[in-house]
Order: structure tokens, then C-alpha cells, then sequence
């Protein structure tokens, strides 16, 4: 399987308490970077919720958002932490006795301090345990989707190699032509100038020209490159670092095909591969 580093999932819980749901949202990256939004009671289970993204997931931007939203006849369980309310009005005389400009805190700036409001029946442990099964069923999702993905990226970048092949098919068999033609322009011109017994300089000059237009090497290195692509994407895994290591490769040899040509089509057939390879590359960068 190859896996896409592009996805989403959703899941949610009804409870007696209130209504949770967690997103969760991949796009590609170099690595692996999660980021977290969570309720305040939430925030000491980060670690363990990253711990376990960590192990299932290798690379991607990963955004994780949860939410809970109690049901109304809840909300009036909730009463004020004292003790946090004592120390929120303490700091504020203390900030108003050095500045007296200060503006007052309103009802509703106490009501968001974090902490403020507490429930005399939360059970924030079994909170907690509905948290992490939701995390679970979404990153559960998650991969899925990045599977269904990953395998749609590997159709594409099959059928581009498929391509490439035709293409190299047709440059092949334009290299002999194109040295027999040039062989035959220049023995014309020097047996203009230069007596018939000469035909070792004509050897010579033909020697050294195909050799500069000479792209079979290009060409069979390409065929190899192409071969250990499909080779990879039919063993799958997390593959992405490797192909887009095999994309430079094959950019480097269409380049050399395309400097070397003397020949239109050959030239026409060089852009085709650049691009065919860069279409094949934008796809890597999706793969984890």
C-alpha cells in the first residue's frame, strides 16, 4: 500500500455530559508536525494524544481539533473556583494600585478565565478515556482515507511511467538515422574538398559526432530509473522520500537528452519527459 499524506476524519459521542467530536486533518510535509486544539480540560492528555499519533503516523501536517459541548441542562452544575476567582480579583487590585488606568474585568472576561468555572460532577478521567477513543477511531479513519489516497497516487504515477516508456520507445530507434544522415551530409562535403582517399577522417569526424549526440546511455539509465520507480511503488510502505529522490534522477537524465539533441523531435521528446516528470514529482509530494 502507498499512503497519502492528505486526509481527513471526523468522530463524535453523545454522553450524558454533552455532545464530543474530533477532527483530525493531514496535508503533506517534509515531516511529521502535529498541532493540537483542546479544551482546557483536555490539555494534560496532549502528550499521550501525540504519543499516539506519533506511532501510527510518520509524515504530514497533521491538525487535531476536539471539541465538547455540554448539553444545557448541564451548564448550571457549573459554579465559580473560589479559590482562582480570590486570586484573579487580588491580581487586579494589585495591577490597579500601580496603574489606576486600568481598565475593570467584566462578568463575562472572569466567566472565559481559564479554570474559572468548574462542574461539581465532572468526571474528567472518563472524559479523558472518550477523548482517546475518539482519537483512535478517527486516525483509524484517517489512514484509511490516506490509503484510498495513496493508492489513487500510485495509479497516476504508474500510468506517467507508462508514458515515459512510450516516449523513449520513439527515441530509440532516431539516434542510428540520425548518424547515418549526418554521414552522409559529410562525406558529401569532403569529398568536395579533400581527395577519396580520406575516408579515415570521414570515419573519424562521424566517430566524434555520434558521440555528442549519442543518448542511448540517457536512455537505458532512464529505462533503469523507471524500472525501480514501479519497483517501489509496487512494494509500497512509506515511499515518498525515496521517489522524490528518483524524481531528481530522472529530470537529471531528460535533461542531458534534451542538451545533447540535434534533432526535433528529440527535443520534442525531452520536453515531454520534463514534463511527465515534474506532473509525477507534484504527486510524490503527497506521498508519506
Amino acid at each position: 500500500m502507498i499512503f497519502s499524506m492528505t486526509g481527513y476524519a471526523a468522530a463524535s459521542q453523545e454522553t450524558p455530559q454533552g455532545s464530543f467530536s474530533i477532527e483530525i486533518r493531514s496535508v503533506n510535509n517534509r515531516y511529521l508536525d502535529i498541532l493540537f486544539r483542546l479544551p482546557d480540560e483536555f490539555r494534560k492528555q496532549e502528550a499521550v494524544m501525540r504519543e499516539l499519533l506519533t506511532t501510527q503516523l510518520s509524515r504530514g501536517k497533521v491538525e487535531c481539533r476536539l471539541n465538547f459541548s455540554p448539553l444545557a441542562n448541564t451548564v448550571n452544575l457549573q459554579q465559580l473556583d473560589d479559590a482562582l476567582l480570590e486570586r484573579l480579583l487580588h491580581l487586579e487590585q494589585a495591577i490597579k494600585t500601580r496603574h489606576p488606568a486600568a481598565a475593570t474585568l467584566t462578568v463575562s472576561e472572569i466567566l472565559k478565565w481559564p479554570g474559572i468555572l468548574e462542574s461539581n460532577h465532572t468526571n474528567f478521567e472518563e472524559f479523558d478515556e472518550i477523548g482517546m477513543m475518539l482519537l483512535q477511531a478517527a486516525l483509524d479513519d484517517l489512514k484509511a482515507a490516506r490509503i484510498r489516497e495513496g493508492n489513487k497516487l500510485r495509479s497516476i504515477l504508474l500510468n506517467r511511467i507508462q508514458q515515459m516508456r512510450q516516449l523513449l520507445q520513439m527515441a530509440s530507434p532516431r539516434i542510428p538515422t540520425l548518424i547515418a544522415a549526418f554521414e552522409e551530409k559529410l562525406r558529401t562535403r569532403l569529398e568536395e574538398i579533400i581527395s577519396n582517399n580520406e575516408d579515415e577522417r570521414i570515419r573519424q569526424e562521424i566517430t566524434l559526432f555520434a558521440g555528442k549526440i549519442d543518448v542511448d546511455e540517457e536512455l537505458s539509465r532512464l529505462q533503469a530509473h523507471l524500472d525501480e520507480v514501479e519497483r517501489i511503488l509496487n512494494k509500497g510502505g512509506y515511499v515518498g522520500k525515496r521517489l522524490d529522490f528518483m524524481m531528481q534522477e530522472l529530470n537529471r537524465e531528460a535533461n542531458t537528452i534534451g542538451s545533447k539533441s540535434v534533432d526535433l523531435e528529440i527535443t520534442r521528446i525531452s520536453m515531454e519527459l520534463k514534463v511527465i516528470i515534474e506532473q509525477m514529482r507534484e504527486q510524490v509530494q503527497n506521498i508519506e
